[in-house]
């Protein structure tokens, strides 16, 4: 009698021989811990792999070892620019936006007219001879692209232009060496 008072910790309170017997009862799990963490490893694995294309495209295009080709565009005719005057215009693409400069009789300097601190347009000052920025104050030198004053530090994306057949043509963007 005594024996049957104590109790028996050895055994399971159930008929069936351990305590998951519930696990596999109409497939209710068919992914366990274990092969979970084999999808999530796999599934990492392939978006590293899928992403290796474009890391190397990036880290080409960020060191310079591609040569990027930009379009020829006409920006104006000599002509229709006189000396003081600016023209703006898109380069590279139809949404940048830039500013020819005419800066004396042959001497032309053409910016990408979104300030380096926080691309607030820049607009050109005949009166004053500089590229302003009026959002933080930033003062462009029309000549170099070098900032002056405010808060900008890295010079305004030179376009480079040439003269050909009375007309002014933007050839491609200044690389700058950092």
């Amino acid at each position: 009698m005594e024996q049957d008072s104590k109790r028996d910790n050895n055994h399971s309170p159930f008929d069936e021989d351990n305590y998951t017997h519930n696990i596999r009862k109409n497939n209710e799990r068919k992914l366990d811990r274990r092969g979970f963490m084999k999808t999530l490893v796999g599934a990492a694995g392939v978006f590293a792999i899928s992403t290796l294309p474009w890391g190397a495209l990036a880290a080409k295009e960020l060191t310079g070892l591609s040569k990027k080709g930009y379009p020829e565009l006409k920006i104006t005719d000599i002509s229709s620019i006189r000396v003081g005057d600016a023209v703006e215009f898109a380069y590279p693409g139809e949404h940048d936006s830039a500013l020819l400069i005419r800066l004396g009789e042959n001497e032309y300097k053409a910016y990408q007219n979104a300030c380096t601190h926080l691309k607030c347009p820049v607009f050109w000052s005949k009166e004053r001879d500089e590229m302003v920025c009026p959002c933080h104050h930033g003062i462009f030198d029309a000549r170099t692209g070098s900032p002056t004053a405010g808060p900008p530090k890295r010079p305004l994306p030179e376009i480079l232009l040439k003269k050909e057949q009375g007309a002014i043509y933007a050839t491609g963007v200044k690389r700058y060496e950092t």
